[in-house]
C-alpha cells in the first residue's frame, strides 16, 4: 500500500514514517523543513530514515506549494494520505500569526483538493488538544464544544476540522481527525516543554514554570500514539445514513468523517513530570515560577474511548518510562 506523510521531517511524522516503512507500507514523505526549529533536527531525522528505511522516498515540499503538492499526488498514486504538516506551537501563533494562515489553512486545504482530485481510501490529519481551549469538563470528549479556542493555532486548528468535513460531506472523502494530547519523546520538539527544561537544566540555568506549577498535561509518549494512527490507517469511516440529526454529535457525522482523541488518558501534574525528568537527569532544576501565559489552558485530559472502540488503542508508556527513553536519547546526541 502506497501512504504519504507530510511533515516526515517533524517529530511524529518521523516515528510514524518510520513504523508505516517497518509494516511494509512504500512511504512517500514530503516535508518544507522550515526554520521554526533548528533544522538539523529534522535532516538528522531524514538521515536516519534514508539509512534505515531504503526504499523511503523523501520529496521536500511545501503545502502551500499547490502545483508542486499535486504533482506528489499525480505521480505517487496513494492509497492513503496522513497529513502532520503544520506550523506548530500555541505561543509562536501570538507573534508570527501568518505563519498560521499560510501553512495550517492554505496548505490543509490544498491537502484537501488533491485528496478531491486525486482520491485516497483515507485521509488523516492532525488536530490539536488546543481546540478544546478552557473547557474544565473532564476528560475531553469529542463530543465536547470546541468553540471557543483561546490561541491562533487552536483556531486554525478548529478551522481544519470544519474544512475537513465539508469535503468529506461534498466529495464522499473518507477523513479523521486525530486530537493530539502533548506527545513527547525523543528526537522531539525543542520548542516543547520538556526539551526545554531538559536543556536548561543540563546548561545550568533556570526553567520557567507558568501558572506557579499549577498544571496538568495528558503527556503522551510518541510511540504510542504512532501505534494509534497505524491501527486506524485501513479502517477509514463511512457514510452514516441514520445518523441522529438531533443529537448532532460533534465527533462523527452523517458524511465519511470522524474525530478522534488521541492521548494518554492519565494527565499528570507539571511538577510532578518535572520531578521525573530532575529523577532521569540526576540533576535538580532552579526554577522561575511565572503566571499563566497568554492562550494557554490549565489542563489537557484525553476521553481516549472512541478511538478505543475502534482500534483498540490503548497507551502504555508511563512517563518514568517515556522521560528515560528521552534522556537517554537527549545525553547520546548531544553528548551529554
Amino acid at each position: 500500500m502506497k501512504i504519504l506523510v507530510t511533515g516526515a521531517a517533524g517529530f511524529i511524522g518521523y516515528f510514524l514514517s518510520k513504523k508505516l516503512y517497518e509494516a511494509g507500507f512504500e512511504v512517500t514523505g514530503i516535508d518544507n523543513i522550515n526554520n521554526y526549529y533548528d533544522i538539523n533536527l529534522k535532516n538528522d531525522r531524514l538521515a536516519d530514515l534514508k539509512q534505515n528505511c531504503p526504499e523511503f522516498r523523501f520529496i521536500r515540499c511545501d503545502l502551500a506549494d499547490k502545483e508542486s503538492l499535486e504533482d506528489v499526488f499525480k505521480s505517487g498514486k496513494f492509497d492513503y494520505a496522513v497529513n502532520l504538516a503544520a506550523q506548530a506551537g500555541v505561543r509562536y501563533s501570538l507573534t508570527n500569526p501568518d505563519a498560521y494562515l499560510q501553512s495550517n489553512m492554505a496548505g490543509f486545504l490544498n491537502i484537501l483538493e488533491c485528496c478531491r482530485n486525486y482520491p485516497v481510501k483515507h485521509l488523516i490529519y492532525a488536530s490539536s488538544s488546543s481546540v478544546y481551549g478552557m473547557n474544565k469538563k473532564a476528560p475531553f470528549s469529542e463530543s465536547d464544544s470546541v468553540d471557543h479556542p483561546v490561541s491562533l493555532y487552536a483556531a486554525t486548528k478548529k478551522s481544519n476540522e470544519l474544512m475537513a468535513h465539508s469535503y468529506s460531506h461534498l466529495f464522499n472523502i473518507p477523513v479523521s481527525g486525530l486530537r493530539f494530547f502533548t506527545v513527547y519523546g525523543p528526537f522531539g520538539r525543542p520548542d516543547m516543554a520538556y526539551f526545554l527544561f531538559a536543556k536548561a537544566i543540563y546548561e545550568g540555568r533556570p526553567i520557567d514554570v507558568f501558572n506557579n506549577g499549577d498544571m496538568l498535561r495528558d503527556f503522551t509518549y510518541v510511540d504510542d500514539v504512532v501505534e494509534g494512527i497505524r491501527r486506524l490507517i485501513p479502517l477509514a469511516p463511512e457514510k452514516n445514513d441514520n445518523w441522529d440529526y438531533e443529537r448532532n454529535n460533534c465527533a462523527d457525522s452523517w458524511a465519511p468523517y470522524r474525530i478522534y482523541n488521541i492521548g494518554n488518558n492519565s494527565p499528570e501534574k507539571l511538577m510532578d513530570f518535572i520531578n521525573v525528568l530532575e529523577d532521569k537527569i540526576g540533576i535538580k532544576a532552579v526554577i522561575n515560577y511565572k503566571p499563566m501565559q497568554a492562550g494557554d489552558v490549565y489542563m489537557t485530559y484525553a476521553d481516549i474511548n472512541n478511538l478505543n472502540s475502534v482500534t483498540g488503542y490503548k497507551p502504555s508508556t508511563s512517563i518514568e518510562e517515556g522521560l528515560g527513553r528521552f534522556v537517554d536519547w537527549y545525553r547520546a546526541y548531544y553528548k551529554k
